[in-house]
């Protein structure tokens, strides 16, 4: 494998090209290991960016694909469909809350993102309140990388300040101070309250991660802050986007994050796990009442439409993925993950970098006093066997919910090894 061209030429996500992080070549990826061109293999802790939940070269999945190729690989969406497309949002409409009627399939978690800002605009300028055209999102909170997902991103920690000048300028509440544990007081949605009370009259939507702040910190909060939530968007009549592009379809313990609270957003986006890894793609949900109400405004069409919407490939491994997922004990699997990362990342409390650690459903976070090094740690923890992908102060893990007992033992043991050597 040619990594010498790969580090002259190819621009890898968030990296340097004059100073680049060390980089690993894959030649094969099967179950939750990944095999390297020099023959190591490692563990796999990141479930390839959070969407990989059946691990890799599955048979079923990888017969979907094979079974659809020869049917047909694409067909533009505009004026067309086909049967992978209907089932799929078949299944969505089924599984997300009831409110949530209408699907919008699109590329990927940012333009699903895009998407669901799009439709909150959209629809208050088809009711004549083209004045609500801003945003209320949560310090810490991520949301994707494309120019109006940015503009709602935290704008001093959210990866994306230097663009500040240029984005849409939206209103931001802090972050929930609470943790998912924690006794709920009243004092924990004052700010949120606050933004909302006093720019009700400009606000299109509140845009949050459900229960998980992502990539913005791997912070979870409690599920009455977004009871509260909701109640207060539906007291001062602005429209809820839930994010659902990490904490979807079982991540959390629960097969959406909103489940945990028991709430409805009134715009749902999801993405990541949507098709197991395999493939890129993603939705934006909405009630009727948005959809119907957009239709019926100065445009009469919602005004958007990727070419590769929909695509029959991505859109029958997202079937298989879904079945695959709900006839599996996955509940049962996330439990047992959730109670292991619980007992063998504790003793990191103890080390004299790590500031906290905290576990949710098959997520567990190490965060330290300081950001990491990545151009040590990364290597340290492929020589330790894993492959785990810090960022700033965090070490955390996202498996696929297949692992093993002793498979997901070996990534927090390599965890705790590589941090009690900061």
């Amino acid at each position: 494998m040619d990594l010498h061209f790969d580090r002259e030429h190819i621009w890898h996500p968030y990296s340097s090209m004059s100073n680049p992080t060390p980089i690993f070549g894959v030649t094969r990826a099967e179950g939750v290991r990944l095999y390297l061109d020099d023959g190591r293999e490692l563990i796999d802790g990141m479930s390839s960016w959070w969407s990989a939940l059946h691990g890799y070269n599955h048979p079923v999945l990888n017969q979907a694909i094979i079974d659809q190729t020869n049917t047909m690989a694409h067909v533009m969406f505009g004026g067309l469909t086909h049967e992978p497309a209907i089932e799929l949002c078949k299944k969505l409409v089924t599984l997300t809350p009831k409110p949530l009627q209408k699907v919008f399939l699109t590329d990927s978690g940012s333009i699903a993102v895009e998407v669901a800002m799009k439709m909150a605009l959209q629809y208050w300028h088809s009711q004549g309140m083209p004045q609500k055209q801003q945003l209320l999102s949560l310090r810490k909170g991520y949301h994707g990388d494309t120019f109006a997902a940015m503009s709602v991103c935290d704008p001093v920690t959210g990866m994306h300040h230097l663009f500040n000048n240029v984005l849409m300028q939206q209103r931001f509440s802090e972050s929930p101070r609470c943790g998912y544990d924690t006794p709920w007081e009243d004092h924990y949605i004052e700010d949120f309250e606050k933004q909302i009370t006093t720019h009700h009259q400009q606000l299109a939507a509140v845009i949050l991660e459900p229960i998980v702040q992502g990539t913005g910190g791997m912070h979870f909060y409690s599920p009455v802050f977004l009871q509260q939530v909701r109640a207060l968007c539906d007291q001062y009549n602005v429209l809820l986007i839930a994010d659902e592009i990490a904490t979807g379809f079982g991540r959390t313990g629960t097969l959406f994050g909103c489940n945990h609270s028991d709430i409805s957003p009134d715009i749902m986006c999801l993405g990541k796990s949507i098709t197991g890894g395999y493939m890129t793609l993603a939705a934006t949900l909405c009630t009727d009442h948005i959809a119907q109400t957009i239709s019926e405004g100065e445009a009469g069409v919602f005004m958007h439409g990727p070419t590769f919407m929909a695509n029959p490939l991505a859109c029958a491994v997202a079937n298989a993925n879904i079945e695959l997922l709900l006839k599996s004990p996955w509940q049962q699997r996330v439990a047992q993950i959730s109670e292991q990362l619980s007992r063998t990342l504790a003793p990191c409390q103890q080390l004299e970098a790590v500031n906290d650690v905290r576990v949710l459903g098959a997520i567990g976070v190490v965060e330290l006093h300081n950001p990491v090094d990545m151009h040590t740690l990364q290597p340290r923890l492929v020589d330790l066997g894993v492959w785990i992908r810090p960022f700033g102060t965090l070490i955390y893990t996202m498996p696929p919910f297949i692992i093993a007992p002793e498979e997901l033992q070996q990534l927090t043991d390599a965890m705790y090894q590589a941090i009690s050597e900061l």
